[in-house]
């Protein structure tokens, strides 16, 4: 089975200058919003609710495919593992470098947070600070592994003025439960699980097929979401949190821009190849603000644009997706806490420092690739005993600095496969040296 890349180079290309663009220009709308006014009654409320409606729908399209992409993929990820040799090998190897490039994250957030004290020079006034809404705890992240139903289904009942509302969403990390153990499942059951193993490939194929669709449709999402979020946070909100806003962005660009390329050329890999093929996942992560949004591009730009196998790529990419978070679960809480406790006056020792690394770096998977870092930043500020308000002092900037969170989750969602398929002997060198980037149809052909 031999892997081949898209077709055009050019037109591959092309695709990465389409989002780029598409950001330019949902930039200048936004701004342009924002300057007109986006409340209701103002110049700019019409152009500031067609952006969010873009955007809202290219991330609604995305995330309905979410689903069938990580149970399909998992389930078929396990069936091709068996025909690797070294399956067992890949999996704790991917483990192990999930845990270690966390370790190094979080070991530059409590750098920072310690050297720059970005606590120390915030203008906000602690009477504002209120608990937030969502709370993480060890409790709520063991008992949502247990699937509550064998679709992975949660359900919400809001009560307002206008009645009663129910509405639906999926919990990504029962889906990779059930995923698991039906694919597992199926490998011991034999001659018998054939079936549902070709049913579930032929259901993979078709599901890639409308995702290659939808992200043909990504620079025009890009534009409604980056101009939407603009034009609704604008940057002012920066001003009373500028020095860890600074802090937040600076260890976000030292893992991925000095960590992740040192980690490569030590494997032999060039790293502007890595970010021309990996960008344009990372661009969409910027603007989506959702590892599981993104799942789609990035399992797409690891195959074709990296030469990851597709056997392993496609466990290696979804269970990073849920659980490799540099950006939300290893940077930002470690500087988050130590900002609070540096804003409340309250003095961290070694012991604290070390329960910031070990719940960096276990609890990762608690913000389940779901928008936003609330839960991550609520967990380790109970573990720790500091007060939950501080959290929020932070929202107002949160969506923010979730877009740098989120790019950098999702570079390491394409980094550590590639490393492992680099160490294992798998990575099709030629594809990653090509380095053309990914077209929206983005799959691998093979023959």
């Amino acid at each position: 089975m031999a892997q081949a890349t898209a077709p055009s180079s050019r037109f591959i290309s092309g695709f990465g200058v389409q989002v780029l663009a598409g950001m330019v220009v949902g930039l200048g709308l936004g701004l342009l919003a924002r300057r007109l006014g986006v409340d209701e009654g103002q110049a700019g409320h019409a152009l500031a609710e067609t952006l969010h409606q873009i955007g809202s729908i290219f991330i609604q399209l995305l995330r309905v495919l979410v689903p069938p992409l990580v149970f399909t993929a998992i389930v078929a990820s396990i069936a091709n593992l068996r025909e690797l040799q070294n399956a067992a090998r890949l999996v704790w190897k991917t483990l192990l470098w999930f845990a270690i490039t966390a370790l190094i994250a979080v070991a530059i957030g409590i750098t920072l947070g310690v050297t720059l004290q970005p606590g120390a020079h915030a203008a906000l006034d602690a009477a504002t600070a209120a608990a937030p809404r969502t709370n993480g705890s060890w409790l709520d992240f063991l008992t949502s592994l247990v699937p509550s139903n064998i679709l992975g289904l949660n359900a919400s009942t809001k009560v307002g003025e206008a009645g009663a509302s129910t509405s639906l969403s999926f919990n990504v990390l029962q889906i990779l439960v059930i995923a698991l153990a039906a694919g597992v499942a199926a490998l011991r059951v034999g001659p018998a699980g054939e079936g549902f193993l070709a049913f579930n490939a032929s259901a993979l194929a078709v599901v890639r097929k409308v995702l290659s669709w939808v992200i043909r449709l990504t620079p025009i999402g890009t534009v409604g979401l980056l101009g939407n979020a603009v034009a609704q946070y604008g940057w002012t909100t920066l001003g009373q949190l500028g020095a860890f806003t600074g802090a937040i962005y600076l260890g976000l660009a030292l893992v991925l821009f000095v960590v992740y390329p040192i980690l490569l050329t030590a494997h032999g890999l060039n790293p502007l190849k890595f970010f021309a093929s990996a960008w344009p996942a990372i661009q969409l992560a910027f603007v989506s603000r959702s590892s599981i949004g993104t799942l789609p591009v990035t399992e797409t730009v690891t195959e074709s644009g990296l030469g990851v196998p597709r056997a392993y790529a496609a466990f290696a990419v979804p269970l990073g997706a849920t659980t490799k978070m540099d950006g939300c679960a290893a940077i930002y809480p470690a500087l988050s806490a130590i900002f609070i406790a540096q804003f409340y006056h309250l003095p961290l020792g070694l012991t604290d420092y070390a329960l910031i690394v070990a719940v960096s770096v276990l609890g990762s998977a608690a913000t389940a690739g779901l928008t936003g870092a609330t839960v991550m930043l609520t967990l380790t500020l109970s573990t720790l005993g500091l007060p939950l308000e501080g959290a929020g002092l932070l929202l107002a900037i949160d969506p923010i600095l979730d877009m740098g969170r989120t790019a950098v989750n999702v570079a390491g969602q394409t980094l550590v496969p590639t490393l492992v398929a680099k160490q294992e002997g798998i990575l099709d060198q030629a594809a990653y040296d090509a380095a053309a980037g990914v077209a929206p149809e983005g799959a691998v052909t093979q023959s």
